[in-house]
C-alpha cells in the first residue's frame, strides 16, 4: 500500500472508530492478531482489543473527540499521528467519577500496516495529565502542575 493508502486507514481509525464509535469498523481495519502497546492500558490482541480500549472513553466523556494534529507516514507501513482529545467528564473512568470538567489529552498514535491492514500500534499519551486535569492526581502531582 502507498503512504497515502495508509494514511487514509488511520483516519479512517479516528473518524469512524474513535469518533463516530462504529466499533464494528475495526473488524475491517485490523488484522485478527493486531498487537496494542500502552504503557496504561493492557488490551488483547485484534479488533476487539482495540474496540475495548476505545469504548469506555464515549459514556465517560460525552462529548469525546479525537482530533488528527499532524499526521507522517514511513517506510514499512508506519504511520505516526499526533492527536488531542478533548471531552468533558461526564461518567466514570480509570476509576474516577464523573467531574463534569473539561479535559484535553494529547498523545501519539504509532500504526504499523502490512497486508491493507492495522498489525500493530503503539500510543503514547498523557494520561496523568487527564488524570491531573480532572483533580484525582495525587497531591505531590497536582503540587507540580
Amino acid at each position: 500500500m502507498s503512504a497515502e493508502s495508509n494514511k487514509a486507514l488511520v483516519r479512517r481509525f479516528f473518524d469512524e472508530v474513535c469518533n463516530g464509535l462504529k466499533l464494528e469498523v475495526a473488524d475491517t481495519l485490523f488484522a485478527r492478531d493486531h498487537i496494542y502497546h500502552d504503557p496504561i492500558i493492557k488490551a488483547e490482541p485484534g479488533p476487539e482489543g482495540v474496540k475495548r480500549v476505545v469504548a469506555p472513553y464515549h459514556p465517560a466523556f460525552s462529548d469525546v473527540r479525537w482530533k488528527i494534529d499532524d499526521m507522517v507516514a514511513g517506510e514499512r507501513g508506519i504511520v505516526v499521528t499526533r492527536w488531542t482529545g478533548t471531552g468533558t467528564h461526564t461518567d466514570e473512568v480509570m476509576g474516577i467519577g464523573p467531574t463534569g470538567k473539561r479535559v484535553t489529552v494529547s498523545g501519539v498514535w504509532i500504526h504499523r500496516i502490512a497486508g491493507g491492514k492495522i498489525v500493530e500500534s503503539w500510543n503514547l499519551w498523557d494520561a496523568m495529565g487527564m488524570v491531573r486535569q480532572l483533580g484525582a492526581a495525587p497531591a505531590a502531582v497536582q503540587a507540580r502542575a
